[in-house]
């Protein structure tokens, strides 16, 4: 038996059935999806709202925050969320599953109006830096405590690297959310892999980026700036099937790939923390004391950077795991 911190999920939509991006999400289906949460060692997570039109976002953000601050684990589980969107690059490739239509340039007044009516902050905004008013957008949110990723991004070095001047110091699932065919050098990918001041996330379900890939791309960062995530939806940690997720419909394969039925195109995943761990380690990318440090150390150093701005603590929690590596128990002090 070995005892570690707990993990922390960077990016999860939802989990064990339960949408994150529901407007009708109430406090008993939140606790039942951080409680199966848990059980795979995750003891803090930023829940993530993906793109929508502004009317939506405060809907979905308020039931949200009242799932938060009126659930049992919420309080110790949730420091605040991440908003991915609507601040994306439209264009083909680049949207993933987000909806482009609903995609804007970078506006911080639009944070501050879905902040002001929240209990709890949003501490993280994925952004393509490529977009008008980008940097201005990147100085104004660390104003305001929060830490600014890239993701679904055309953005090439030179953008990058101003970007990160400004304070990005993140990249959201790196390896996806890009366009099929691009240059062979002159490229988002390669731009964010030689910027060493972000740190990078990556989704180790062999099916978002190839196991071989995965390998390279932690060795280009190097392990202190390696991030595993999730990006798990409904359909993470339950059976194959069809869910909704943020008015999509979706379908989990046998394969444990979960894709949009309309367009059969990757639409966040199944994959548990816990499996990214045993993953990383089973195909040689790291050890497994290297593997918790990317799903635990390494996220909450992510936030550190804005913890103090609001006054929260991030306590990791305590997991115990098999000989096997899988999860035994995970400790919160809450009953």
């Amino acid at each position: 038996m070995t005892e570690t911190d707990g993990l922390f999920d960077l990016q999860v939509n939802g989990f064990g059935g339960i949408d994150f991006n529901d407007a009708e999400l109430r406090a008993d289906a939140f606790d039942h999806a951080l409680a199966a949460m848990l059980k795979t060692g995750v003891t803090q997570c930023l829940p993530t709202l993906i793109t929508a039109m502004e009317p939506v976002l405060h809907a979905r953000f308020a039931a949200l925050d009242a799932a938060v601050a009126n659930s049992r684990l919420g309080a110790v589980m949730v420091p605040g969320y991440h908003l991915e969107g609507p601040f994306l690059n439209p264009g083909p490739g680049f949207h993933g599953c987000h909806p482009p239509t609903a995609m804007i340039a970078p506006d911080i007044e639009l944070v501050d109006r879905l902040q002001a009516e929240l209990r709890r902050p949003i501490l993280l905004i994925t952004i393509a830096p490529e977009l008008p008013g980008a940097e201005a957008f990147i100085v104004a949110a660390r104003a305001r405590g929060i830490v600014v990723a890239i993701g679904h991004s055309d953005a090439r070095y030179e953008t990058v690297s101003c970007a990160a001047a400004a304070g990005l110091t993140l990249s959201t699932h790196l390896g996806n959310g890009q366009a099929p065919q691009q240059h062979k050098f002159d490229n988002p990918l390669l731009a964010q892999l030689a910027e060493d001041r972000l740190a990078a996330c990556f989704i180790a379900d062999g099916l978002h980026v190839p196991q071989h890939v995965i390998r390279v791309l932690v060795r280009a960062k190097g392990i202190r700036r390696s991030i595993l995530v999730t990006d798990a939806v409904t359909a993470a940690a339950a059976p194959p099937g069809r869910y909704g997720f943020a008015g999509m419909i979706i379908e989990r394969g046998v394969d444990g790939s979960v894709r949009e039925t309309r367009t059969a195109a990757l639409a966040g995943s199944s994959l548990t923390l816990d499996q990214a761990v045993r993953n990383v380690v089973d195909w040689g990318v790291c050890t497994f004391d290297e593997a918790v440090q990317m799903t635990s150390a390494n996220p909450r150093a992510a936030l550190a950077v804005v913890a103090d701005h609001h006054r929260i603590v991030l306590p990791p929690g305590r997991i115990t795991w098999t000989v096997e590596r899988q999860v035994n128990v995970a400790s919160l002090g809450v009953e």
